[in-house]
């Protein structure tokens, strides 16, 4: 776990786009568990929180969907199918039902809720430092589930002389709609959208109603001279940059050189020792620093991860081209009070 002296937000250039968490004073990435500690532990499971801070994460990444009757639960899919066997969606169960199932991975885990999660980070015992990085899928109604994610928030309380959830939570959503309803119903909480697509990212950059937004992008996406002028964007606007989801050494090197604010990743273990090499620290690196400087069997193996991004860039273009549209109506408010409430928005 990190040190209860590590600040969230250390100095950094201030900016229209509002707090959330940076890099740490090192000026190294941040070490974010994606579902937890998913290479060791089921996914968004408890045990892979505990098991993420344990291994040196700062913070942790989660899924968040609705059940039927309205409780905010931790998964990564809709579908019961994948983690717990069960061939039907979350959003057509009750949380009485959702409670009794374990994970068929072992060590065997009951699916969470985000009020275990936040009770959990709330001991007083527990790292004031440590924060939440939402993953607000679009499977669910927005208008039910964000409203629902700010109630179970609110039920939360923290002990006194700590840091607040909205210097704690923040809320990623897929797409602009989203935002929107994370903007009213989250107000204050950092936004970031969530994105494989470059070009749908560069429309929320440019756009003056959302300089509150940062971005949490596929690293993929980031590679190359496109990716580069992004990086220098977002920096010049001074909003933070996060990667997901980093498992090679290699990238985990690319994103420190490359400045990113946090790394999203499965190998926790594997940052940590990566971030180690960099600042001199207790962490050896295991191996991987000396072994690019000498460019041992190094070039091989980058030719392949270059062309496996690169690919991945083209395969994002080209969803992006096709889903557009069907993906810009995901989550379009319906009017109403919540136009009204907009409306208010600073720009």
């Amino acid at each position: 776990m990190v040190s209860e002296q590590t600040p969230l937000l250390p100095p950094g250039p201030s900016s229209a786009a509002g707090s959330a968490p940076g890099s740490d004073p090192a000026g190294l990435p941040l070490n974010i568990g994606h579902r937890g500690y998913k290479a060791v532990f089921p996914e968004n499971s408890m045990a892979a929180f505990e098991g993420a801070l344990a291994a040196g994460a700062h913070a942790l990444e989660t899924d968040l969907h609705l059940s039927r009757d309205g409780v905010v639960v931790l998964s990564h899919d809709p579908s019961l199918k994948r983690c717990f066997g069960v061939d039907t969606k979350i959003a057509d169960c009750d949380w009485s039902y959702l409670s009794t199932l374990q994970s068929v991975r072992e060590p065997r885990q009951p699916m969470p809720r985000l009020l275990d999660l936040l009770t959990w980070l709330a001991r007083p015992e527990a790292d004031p430092s440590v924060w939440v990085l939402l993953d607000i899928k679009t499977d669910d109604d927005a208008e039910l589930l964000l409203p629902a994610i700010a109630r179970t928030i609110a039920s939360v309380p923290l002990p006194g002389g700590v840091k607040g959830w909205k210097e704690r939570v923040v809320a990623g959503c897929w797409n602009e709609n989203y935002i929107n309803h994370a903007r009213l119903h989250l107000p204050d909480h950092p936004l970031v959208l969530i994105s494989f697509s470059l070009l749908y990212a560069h429309r929320l950059l440019s756009n003056a109603d959302h300089p509150d937004v940062h971005f949490n992008l596929s690293q993929s996406s980031l590679v190359g001279p496109l990716g580069a002028a992004f990086r220098r964007a977002v920096r010049a606007q001074g909003r933070r940059l996060y990667v997901w989801t980093v498992n090679e050494p290699e990238w985990m090197e690319w994103a420190v050189r490359k400045e990113v604010d946090g790394v999203i990743t499965d190998e926790v273990a594997r940052l940590k020792g990566v971030l180690g090499g960099f600042e001199g620290g207790e962490g050896d690196g295991k191996g991987y620093m000396t072994r690019r400087r000498r460019g041992i069997g190094a070039w091989p193996r980058r030719v392949k991860l270059y062309a496996n991004a690169f690919l991945w860039q083209a395969i994002g273009f080209l969803l992006t081209v096709l889903m557009w549209r069907r993906f810009s109506e995901r989550g379009k408010q319906k009017g109403g009070a919540y136009a009204v409430a907009l409306s208010g928005t600073p720009r």
